[in-house]
């Protein structure tokens, strides 16, 4: 059997994850999130995710797609393909597989993906990347609302009904 495949992402109610290839907030609880949710499985991100980021995930295998054939990472997997980046990842991880960007990633995945992992935070940031439509993914799983100094948010798991 196939490791389900996974999306995780954070959101405005746009739908905007990204501005100037950054996150548009900060919120400690959906790093600490985050974090639970990808700990030891495979995360599949695009080059400019991985640049925003800025270094290696500990306890996950770190999979990076880029076009360039010369770009390499220490202590990462780097391939040219959604399609190869699965592959890869299927040969470390039996249980989910989850793609963390960025906006291109997303846009390939959502077809492939069986579940998301969506934080969705209050408002309209001013993002100039967005998640596409996820409209089919209605069967709420699982949702807890939050709040931090300066955000309301909901920790959303959806699956397709």
């Amino acid at each position: 059997m196939k490791p389900r495949i996974s999306i995780v992402v954070a959101m405005d109610e746009k739908r905007g994850i990204g501005k100037n290839n950054n996150l548009m907030w900060h919120i400690s609880e959906d790093l600490k999130h985050f974090r639970e949710i990808t700990s030891g499985h495979p995360i599949i991100m695009g080059r400019k995710t991985f640049d925003s980021i800025g270094k290696i995930l500990p306890n996950r295998t770190n999979i990076i797609i880029s076009h360039d054939i010369n770009y390499k990472v220490e202590n990462a997997k780097v391939v040219n393909s959604l399609e190869l980046a699965i592959k890869t990842a299927e040969k470390y991880e039996k249980e989910e597989i989850f793609i963390i960007g960025g906006g291109q990633i997303f846009k390939e995945a959502l077809p492939l993906a069986q579940r998301l992992y969506v934080t969705l935070v209050r408002g309209d940031y001013g993002a100039d990347v967005f998640f596409p439509d996820y409209g089919n993914f209605s069967k709420i799983i699982d949702k807890k609302e939050g709040r931090s100094e300066k955000f309301v948010y909901e920790f959303l798991i959806l699956e397709i009904n």
